[in-house]
């Protein structure tokens, strides 16, 4: 019974510790979204979550070399929204652009990449919402 209880309390914690995390994630990123000038292209932060992913350009967001500017390139926040309706489906936005990555300053590059990885990190919790919600619409209606 004890080992039973013991993992109770222990994904307990984590889950405690997961909300956590994401209010502060959450706060980050909407200070981000004003420093890094996003709030001049997404009138709303909650609009944020409205498009299918955020990537980066210019600017590494591999494992084995987060951060690693690539020569050449400009840093920029793209942002790809679905339009299912459209012949092209999906649509690249310019968030914000930044000029050439090797331009940055280390404070800049790591604010912007701070912001597509948490964006990445509150998008995966909204994910995870909507298909328990689908799940549970799916099961309410096969009870019905």
């Amino acid at each position: 019974m004890s080992s039973a209880l013991d993992r109770l309390k222990n994904l307990t914690a984590q889950i405690s510790s997961y909300e956590l995390e994401r209010k502060s994630n959450l706060k980050t990123l909407e200070e981000l979204y004003q420093k890094l000038g996003i709030d001049a292209k997404v009138e709303h932060f909650d609009a944020l979550f409205e498009f299918k992913a955020i990537n980066l350009s210019g600017l590494s967001l591999a494992d084995e070399d987060l951060g690693a500017i690539k020569e050449g390139k400009y840093a920029q926040i793209i942002a790809i929204i679905y339009d299912k309706e459209a012949k092209v489906k999906n649509k690249n936005i310019s968030l914000a652009y930044y000029g050439r990555a090797e331009k940055l300053s280390p404070e800049q590059k790591n604010e912007i990449i701070s912001f597509v990885l948490g964006w990445r990190f509150e998008k995966s919790f909204r994910t995870l919402e909507h298909y328990h919600n689908l799940l549970a619409h799916l099961k309410s209606s096969a009870t019905a």
